[in-house]
């Protein structure tokens, strides 16, 4: 019976125990590493004759890695993130290792030294007043469905949530009394806590109260009418140019296209990714002229 090499011990290791249990990751991140090891040993396997049952860990070299990430770049056409995504994987690992066996600890610095490439800051595209009213006016709220796809399009445009984070919002996260608050929990883990139009609370008792059982606080509002999940899904984002970007994945995250809001007042994101922890990470100047809080809820 051969014997399980270090490499195979550290891997699986590093998998099951480090990134699970220890730092506690999300699945997300800990499939991303997954993946990354998976390509990267296939590349090792077919461009660079190493077998993966032989494999030591000693035999990757920071050569190895640049071919890798490379090769990825000009036969997958990856974008700069997945790259740097990709060396962050690889670079895991081998700190890990390091821990493991001080040994290691001079592989692990040589593939510290790949610097990470930047990529092109591109400008936070955002909706102007008119292009959101045309969007909450789209549902046909005459009937139950129209109804859920404008509250769920309303809360959206109010929060800045993620569309991950209104599916998975209980109605013990919605504070109904004024002031109206709704207390999310997305991306890292972060929770915080955006203020609600009067507006946007009255469609959230709607919505509750045409299914009584959602009331059960443990019960998400997405439970509340069937097929809420693919309304998040493919809720159409328009542009000034005409065009029409559809989402195909729940976490995509639609809320830079929508103004959100800070201490009850109205602001325009900064981030690419609302919801960060720190308020000023979301929100750069303030703009009262191009918004009336909560009338454009009645508009629509």
């Amino acid at each position: 019976m051969k014997k399980t090499s270090d490499f195979a011990m550290i891997i699986h290791a590093f998998f099951t125990d480090w990134l699970g249990r220890q730092r506690e990751l999300s699945t997300h991140t800990i499939r991303s590493y997954r993946d990354t090891w998976r390509l990267f040993l296939r590349f090792l396997e077919e461009h660079r004759s190493l077998p993966i049952e032989r494999l030591a860990l000693r035999d990757i070299t920071i050569a190895h890695v640049l071919e890798f990430l490379e090769h990825h770049e000009r036969t997958h056409s990856i974008s700069t993130g997945t790259r740097n995504c990709r060396l962050a994987g690889l670079r895991a690992l081998f700190d890990f290792a390091a821990r493991q066996d001080p040994t290691a600890i001079a592989q692990a610095s040589q593939m510290r030294q790949i610097p990470r490439r930047r990529g092109i800051q591109r400008p936070i595209c955002y909706l102007e007043q008119q292009e959101v009213d045309a969007i909450l006016a789209q549902p046909d709220r005459s009937t139950p469905e129209g109804q859920r796809d404008h509250a769920l399009m309303v809360f959206l445009y109010n929060t800045g949530a993620r569309i991950q984070e209104a599916l998975d919002l209980c109605p013990q996260a919605v504070r109904f009394e004024s002031p109206c608050s709704v207390r999310l929990f997305g991306k890292g883990r972060r929770e915080r806590v955006c203020p609600m139009w009067p507006e946007t609370s009255a469609l959230l008792r709607a919505l509750l109260r045409r299914r009584p059982r959602a009331i059960d606080h443990c019960e998400p509002l997405r439970g509340t009418a069937r097929g809420l999940r693919r309304t998040a899904e493919v809720s159409a984002v328009c542009y000034g140019s005409g065009q029409v970007r559809s989402s195909d994945c729940p976490q995509t995250d639609f809320a830079p296209h929508f103004q959100t809001f800070d201490c009850g007042g109205p602001c325009r994101p900064r981030g690419r990714h609302p919801g960060h922890s720190r308020a000023a990470g979301t929100c750069s100047a303030r703009d009262d002229s191009s918004l009336r809080t909560g009338e454009h809820a009645n508009e629509a």
